[in-house]
Formats: C-alpha cells, sequence, structure tokens
C-alpha cells in the first residue's frame, strides 16, 4: 500500500516551536476573508500550489467547504465513519485548495514574518509562489511557519491543500459532526528583530510574579491594589513586557490552585466547579464560530449561575479564553486528542500507547500548553478525552508537569491516579457519587469531578437536584460539567438537522443534540434547572424560618437583596460559605443580585383547592365553554423523550421498552366494559367517568384503576381532552400552579408557584427531535381562552397540565420540528401524575421517588364557561 505524505505519523513539518499567544505592538495582517477555492473528492486534485486560481470559485474563510455546498457533514459519536486501519485512510479523501494573494506590508522593515493557521481540519500543506513551506495536522491548535524567505515583497500566491481525512483522524473522534476546512483565523505576523517570541507569566494568589522570556525584558504592571483572579471576581492587571523593537501586553490574574489532601482549591478557598462542557459549534458555520457568537454564549453561562467549562475535547478559539479571563469562567483545557472509535476494536491499534504516536502525542500537547499557558482561567489542563490509557499519554502528563507546575492534570481514564491529579468520573451513578464522595474506590486520596454528568439530550436532563445535594455533601467532590452546552443541530432548509439528515451511511442520530441551548441559542428548561440548582445563594424553609446559603467561596451577600411580598427583609451581610437563619419569615421570598434573581422559596402551601360537589348526573357534553368536544381519553401514553429510550448506565431496559411491552401506546377502548386494553395483554385500565352539573359549571369525575399484576411505572396517568378550535397555538394557556416553564418530579427547582399566562404555542418546549415536553405541574386552577370566550378548569387537587396543537401521535412520530403542523383541535392533557425525566440517555434512569406507579386514582375536574 502507497503511503500518502497524510498519511505520515509525524508532528507538523516546517513549524516553528509552539509558544504563547502575545498581544503585540508589531504588525498583524488578517487574512480572513474570500479565498479562491477548489473542491475535489479525491486527495488527487491536479492543482498546482503555484495557480492563484483565479478562474475558481471562492470560499468564505474562515468556514468549513460541507456548509457551502461541497460535500456533507456528518456525525458520528464513537464510530469513525472509515475503516479501522490506522494510519491509512479512505480513497476517497475529500481535498480543497485554497488560494489567497498576500502581499509583505511595506512597514514590516527587517525581521521575520510568520504565517498562523488557528485551525484547519485535518491536515494540511502549505506553499508560497510555489514553493513548500510547511505540512500540519492538529486541527483544534495553533501552527506557525516562517514564509519571511519565500515572500517577494510583492503579490504573492498563498496555497493550501487541506484534506479531510489524515493520519490525524484517528486521534480527533470528539463526537460532534466531521467538518473539514480551514474554519479558524489566518494571520501574517511580522517577528522584528529583537522582539520577544515566548513569554510565562505566573502570576499567585498572594500577589507574587514571575516574568520568563526568551530574551532580556523591562516590564511593568499597571495595578496599585492586587486582589485575586477568581470566576466570581476576575480581576485581570495589565502587564506590559518590552524589548526596545517589542512591546507585548497580557491581562494577568493573579491567583493559585492547589490541592490539599483531597480538596481542590484555589486561593485558598473550595473550588466547585459548576459547569458545562463547550464544543465550537454554531448551526450556520459549524467550529467556525464567531466572536460575537462567543460573546453571547459567555454572557449567557454567567446569566445561569455557571462558572466552568470544560473545552471538549480540544483547544477553543483563543478569543474564547480571553472572554472567560475577563467574564469570570473557570477552565480545564482539553488537548486535542481523542481515539474513542478503537474501543470498539477493544482499543487494537489504539494510538495512545503506540511509540509511533508519541511524538505527535507530545507535539499536540505542547501546542495547547504554550498557547494558552499565561490564562488565568485556565486552572487544569486534560490530556484528552476517552483515548484509552497508554504511554504517549503518561509521557504527556509528565512533560506538562515540568513545564507548568502551577495547574493540576486531568484526564479520565487515568483511574488509578498514575499521570493525573485529580479522580474523574463520567456520568455516575448517584450511588456511586456518594461513595466516591466517602473516600471508596481508586485514588481515593485525590479531589474528585465529575468531567460529564447530567446528559442534557432531548427533554431533560433531571435528577440534577441530586446530584447537586451529594457534592454539597462531600468535600472531596469539586463539582462537575453538564454534558453539554448548545445543540449541534445544523441549520439546513429552515429546521435544524442531525446524524442521518445528510445521507451519511455511518451515524449516531439524535445523540448529537444534546446541549442546554438549543442551535438557535434560546435556554432550555434544562439550563433554567440548572441556574436554579447551581444558585450561588440558596434559600429554603424550615417552619416560619428562612435558611439563606451563601455558597460563593470568595462573595458576600452585601449586594444581595433578600425580599417578600413586596418588601425588603432585614438580613445581615452573610460571610463566603457561610448560612444565616431569618426567623418569622412567613411569605415567598426572593434574593436578587445584580437586577437578576438568584434564588426563590417558597413556604409550603397551606391551603388545598376546594372541592365541588356533585350535582344531577348528565351525559357527556358536546361543548366545554367556547370549544366543542371533540374527544375524551385515557391518556397514559407520551411521545417518549431521548432519555426514554434508554436504559440508563444502572438500568437494563429502556422506559419506553417497558411501556411498549406493556401496550400503553396501543391501548383499545371497549366501551361496554369501560376498558382501555392492548391486543394480546390481559393488563390495561378500567376507567369510569360520571359528568354532573356543578353549580354554574360542569364536574367530570374520573376513577382509574389498573387491571393485572403488573408493577412498572406509568408515562402518565390522566385524560387528554380533544377540543375544537380553529387555531389551537393561539389559544391563551392561564394556570395556577408551577411554572413558567414546564416542570416534571425531578426537574422542577427552576419553577417556581404563581400565576402564569401564554400562548398555547409559547407552553411548547422546541426540542429539535419532538418528543414529551410542556409538563406543568401542581396546577390547581387553569382556564383556555379565545375571542369567543374562556373555558376555565379548576381540579379537585393538584393535577399535572401540558395543552399542546398536535396530538401525541404526531408528536411521537415527527423526527424534526418542521415536520409538527397545527389542525384545528386543541389537546389538553390533565394528570394524576407523571414519571420524571432521568438521564438514561448518558447516566442514570429515573430514581424511584420520581416514577409515577400508582395503582389506582381519582381526578375531578370542574369546568366552567367565562367570558374572555
Amino acid at each position: 500500500m502507497m503511503t500518502e505524505l497524510f498519511e505520515v505519523i509525524e508532528p507538523p513539518v516546517g513549524a516553528l516551536p509552539a509558544r504563547a499567544r502575545l498581544r503585540s505592538d508589531a504588525g498583524v495582517l488578517s487574512l480572513d476573508g474570500t479565498w479562491q477555492f477548489f473542491w475535489s473528492p479525491t486527495a488527487d486534485t491536479g492543482k498546482d500550489p503555484a495557480d492563484p486560481g483565479t478562474t475558481w470559485d471562492t470560499l468564505p474563510v474562515p468556514s468549513h467547504w460541507q456548509l457551502h455546498g461541497y460535500g456533507s457533514p456528518a456525525y458520528t459519536n464513537v464510530r469513525f465513519p472509515f475503516p479501522v486501519d490506522p494510519p491509512y485512510v479512505p480513497e476517497a479523501n475529500p481535498t480543497g485548495e485554497y488560494r489567497r494573494i498576500v502581499r509583505r506590508p511595506r512597514d514590516w522593515r527587517g525581521g521575520r514574518v510568520l504565517l498562523r493557521f488557528d485551525g484547519v481540519d485535518s491536515w494540511f500543506q502549505v506553499w508560497v509562489n510555489g514553493e513548500e513551506v510547511g505540512r500540519a495536522s492538529g486541527s483544534r491548535l495553533t501552527v506557525e511557519f516562517d514564509v519571511t524567505e519565500q515572500l517577494t515583497g510583492g503579490d504573492d500566491v498563498l496555497a493550501v491543500r487541506v484534506h479531510q481525512w489524515s493520519f490525524g483522524s484517528y486521534v480527533e473522534d470528539q463526537d460532534q459532526w466531521w467538518l473539514s476546512g480551514i474554519f479558524r483565523s489566518v494571520a501574517l505576523l511580522h517577528r522584528p528583530e529583537g522582539g520577544i517570541d515566548d513569554l510565562f507569566v505566573v502570576a499567585a494568589g498572594d500577589g507574587s510574579l514571575s516574568v520568563t522570556a526568551p530574551v532580556p525584558v523591562r516590564w511593568s504592571l499597571d495595578a496599585t491594589d492586587i486582589q485575586p483572579w477568581s470566576a466570581e471576581k476576575p480581576a485581570l492587571y495589565r502587564l506590559s513586557v518590552s524589548t526596545d523593537a517589542e512591546t507585548v501586553s497580557l491581562d494577568i490574574g493573579f491567583r493559585t490552585v492547589s490541592i490539599d489532601g483531597d480538596r481542590l482549591l484555589l486561593n485558598g478557598a473550595p473550588l466547585v466547579f459548576r459547569g458545562v462542557n463547550r464544543h465550537d459549534i454554531d448551526a450556520r458555520t459549524g467550529r467556525a464560530v464567531s466572536r460575537a457568537r462567543m460573546e453571547h454564549d459567555v454572557a449567557l453561562m454567567k446569566k445561569h449561575n455557571i462558572n466552568a467549562v470544560r473545552t471538549s475535547h480540544y483547544p477553543p478559539d483563543p478569543y474564547f479564553l480571553s472572554l472567560c479571563d475577563r467574564q469570570g469562567l473557570y477552565v480545564i483545557e482539553e488537548c486535542d486528542i481523542e481515539t474513542h472509535g478503537f474501543q470498539l476494536v477493544g482499543w487494537r491499534g489504539n494510538p495512545s500507547d503506540d511509540p509511533a504516536w508519541a511524538d505527535v502525542y507530545l507535539d499536540r500537547m505542547r501546542r495547547m500548553v504554550e498557547r494558552d499557558k499565561n490564562a488565568p482561567s485556565v486552572v487544569m489542563w486534560s490530556l484528552g478525552n476517552e483515548a484509552g490509557w497508554g504511554r504517549n499519554l503518561a509521557a504527556n502528563a509528565a512533560w506538562t508537569k515540568g513545564r507548568d507546575s502551577t495547574r493540576p492534570i486531568h484526564y479520565e481514564a487515568d483511574e488509578e491516579g498514575v499521570s493525573v491529579d485529580v479522580y474523574s468520573r463520567m456520568y455516575p451513578t448517584y450511588e456511586k457519587l456518594e461513595a466516591i464522595g466517602q473516600g471508596l474506590g481508586p485514588a481515593p486520596e485525590l479531589p474528585m469531578i465529575m468531567c460529564e454528568y447530567g446528559h442534557a439530550m432531548g427533554n431533560g436532563p433531571g435528577g440534577l437536584a441530586d446530584y447537586e445535594a451529594i457534592i454539597d455533601a462531600y468535600p472531596r467532590i469539586a463539582g462537575g460539567f453538564i454534558w453539554e452546552w448548545a445543540d449541534h443541530g445544523l441549520l439546513r432548509d429552515g429546521s435544524y438537522r442531525y446524524g442521518g439528515d445528510f445521507g451519511e451511511p455511518v451515524h449516531d442520530g439524535s445523540f448529537v443534540i444534546d446541549g442546554l441551548i438549543f442551535p438557535d441559542r434560546t435556554p432550555s428548561p434544562g439550563l433554567t434547572e440548572l441556574a436554579a440548582i447551581k444558585t450561588p445563594v440558596r434559600l429554603s424553609f424550615d417552619g416560619d424560618d428562612l435558611f439563606i446559603e451563601n455558597r460563593w467561596s470568595f462573595t458576600d451577600t452585601a449586594d444581595v437583596v433578600f425580599a417578600a411580598a413586596g418588601e425588603n427583609l432585614d438580613v445581615p451581610v452573610i460571610p463566603p460559605l457561610s448560612s444565616y437563619r431569618l426567623t418569622g419569615v412567613h411569605s415567598d421570598v426572593t434574593a436578587t443580585h445584580d437586577g437578576r434573581v438568584l434564588s426563590r422559596a417558597r413556604r409550603p402551601p397551606s391551603v388545598v383547592a376546594a372541592v365541588v360537589r356533585a350535582g344531577r348526573s348528565i351525559p357527556r357534553p358536546d361543548r366545554l365553554g367556547p370549544f366543542p368536544l371533540a374527544g375524551l381519553t385515557l391518556d397514559a401514553w407520551r411521545a417518549p423523550t431521548e432519555n426514554d429510550r434508554f436504559p440508563g448506565w444502572d438500568g437494563e431496559v429502556s422506559m419506553e421498552e417497558q411501556w411498549r411491552a406493556a401496550g400503553l401506546d396501543r391501548l383499545v377502548f371497549s366501551p361496554g366494559r369501560g376498558r382501555y386494553q392492548p391486543a394480546g395483554l390481559d393488563s390495561g385500565f378500567e376507567v369510569d367517568c360520571r359528568w354532573s352539573e356543578a353549580g354554574g359549571g360542569i364536574r367530570l369525575e374520573v376513577d382509574i384503576a389498573r387491571l393485572g399484576e403488573w408493577q412498572l411505572p406509568l408515562p402518565r396517568l390522566g385524560i387528554a381532552l380533544a377540543l375544537r378550535t380553529p387555531d389551537p397555538g393561539s389559544v391563551v394557556f392561564e394556570w395556577l400552579g408551577l411554572g413558567p416553564g414546564e416542570s416534571y418530579p425531578d426537574s422542577r427547582a427552576g419553577v417556581w408557584h404563581g400565576e402564569h399566562r401564554m400562548s398555547v404555542r409559547e407552553a411548547q418546549t422546541p426540542y429539535v427531535v419532538p418528543q414529551e415536553n410542556g409538563n406543568r405541574s401542581e396546577v390547581t386552577r387553569m382556564s383556555l381562552a379565545v375571542p369567543s370566550g374562556k373555558l376555565e378548569i379548576a381540579g379537585d387537587s393538584p393535577f399535572d397540565a401540558a395543552v399542546r396543537p398536535w396530538s401525541t401521535a404526531a408528536l411521537e412520530n415527527a423526527r424534526h420540528a418542521d415536520e409538527l403542523v397545527e389542525g384545528d383541535v386543541l389537546w389538553v392533557h390533565l394528570a394524576a401524575g407523571v414519571t420524571g425525566l432521568g438521564s438514561a440517555s448518558c447516566g442514570p434512569a429515573v430514581r424511584p421517588a420520581a416514577r409515577f406507579q400508582a395503582a389506582r386514582v381519582r381526578l375531578a375536574f370542574v369546568f366552567t364557561t367565562l367570558t374572555s
């Protein structure tokens, strides 16, 4: 077999040594913009590197060629989309030829000129005027070439040939879209003689400062009163470093990351990650993420009480780290290494333990550490992700500790703690996490983090509050990172697409739609839930006592306003990591900081819904309020959530499989017997509905009893009403209960009890993959209004409610949001209870306490017609 250059296992050839990212007064010329472009389905493009490509197509840089009509995106989670035969790749190796005319600026006198690429996927060669400059892999890593001798001072032809597949693809299997091209910025840099090529600044939390440079330098610090840096108080100071030829500047933060026994500390205080995993992703541009998008995301993270990011699973655009420095986010920065696909072949041939790959591994680690070693937000280095274990990862850890002793090392697969400084697990069950907190299992002497947990796929994750309780209970556990920040839906034809939507023969479907924000950056209910659970100031009631916890490590509550019933409460300043008990509080309380509600506490309700007694029996009415009643049926099914479709790491059979086996999705009504049963089974439900007069309204009493011995939890149990109306999405939905967002038994921290109002259309949660959504809990009264009138529904006891402009069957059958079409029926779901969400798509299933398992329920509602 002939080996192509892109199949040669080697670090970049012709590249300069890795160095720090510095802000300099030396010249920088951006090469972002429009390039000439030619695409070939194979590696043999037939194009001469000296050809300027004047007649070719054009392509923006940064971008991915698949998102501009050249080839197609493809998504896999673990599997390589090509045969596992390292370092060889398919003959069909799509390749892009890029051309750009460059001219060295006239004022760049003397010195050197460097050509910098911040991200090219996955392997590329560079020429200037037909002369080869170098070649490189490491898609999400910066690489620089010296092009001083190749530039003429006139119009020079810069040629870049990019191959989609290379030996590097085997170590870049990172659960994301396979997308190719020059997707980060390109620039020419002027390096003056006697300039500052590199700099290593160590600014400790005690105010001490060390500046190391390869040449003698002068430095000055713009500071009078040094305050330590943290995510809570991201104090930065401008450091200027000079020679006669150049001045560079850095924004530095003084902080010390340390480990004391099994405790992770920042500046001597507990460091607890309330974090998310973050991929580079934009629905329109893929991994070519704009600065505006990054700024928006960081602001959204801060707004939702997120204090940390794990850069899964590669170094981010350097601008993202500068935002984390300024806005205050702790960062675990991860090397561009993942070989997950080798797991499916028993880790045979895994590069992590192959000496032939040692230099490639070390080069990738070095380029990450050197580029970002001065970023105060980076508090930990990660060797990579899901790459098994082996000598190359151990060597990377050893080199990194020798280069930078100020940051701990992370890698989840080093279970025994041989090379790392923290013990890390993914998606532990609650029981496993509690055991770890108690010091049981491997590496008990190390702090522990969950590098991934709370899989935010579809409707969920549920059970986050239970995780938080364990984190709070055990100081060894330094928090964790939700998987993940954003859905990876790609916008195509007005809808968001996922794996398989682009004709991929091998794909992992919607497993890439697993974020806390939707592809359009709208927060999901999961993010609202997370924000409430991760709040730095937590409120709760104990009888008439209000319990206030300050969970900040460095900030007191001097700027927090506590209020109840429209009046501010007299609460003393609570120091960091302290609590206070306020007696005699008789109404709901909010804690507000900077105009943002951090926490709410609801007093336990002291009243229950009034019971209206039944009057004269009547037949089923033809109308309820302004709506013709088109149908009433038992409601014991839901459009499965993504989490319903998986058994979870602590289960064997998924909820969906259990429910379908019990026939809950195919119940048939026998009117004469009042029974709902599936074919082939003797189980089911016996339902008795009784209508009667109730003052000025109509009362419905429903008794539901299970038939058979089965004990499985139910998706929901209640009734569904089909109400005719020409525009169901515009119906106004008001309710007294938990809201305004959706809620489930294991996901209700982000909602509160009160009066809420929105349209039926607004009450739907637009999950990329349609599924169960929009449930409202603890409802005692609700109404549905159209211009011609209003229907009020009051329950004898609190109930779960969902209103939809489409049926459960339509919701279940749609695979994309644009397949849901409103008709002329409003579906109203009234339930005695529902099962929670869990995180079974990757993690634990729904906990027993959040499963609805009643064998017999009674529901009673009064329907009253009101004027709108």
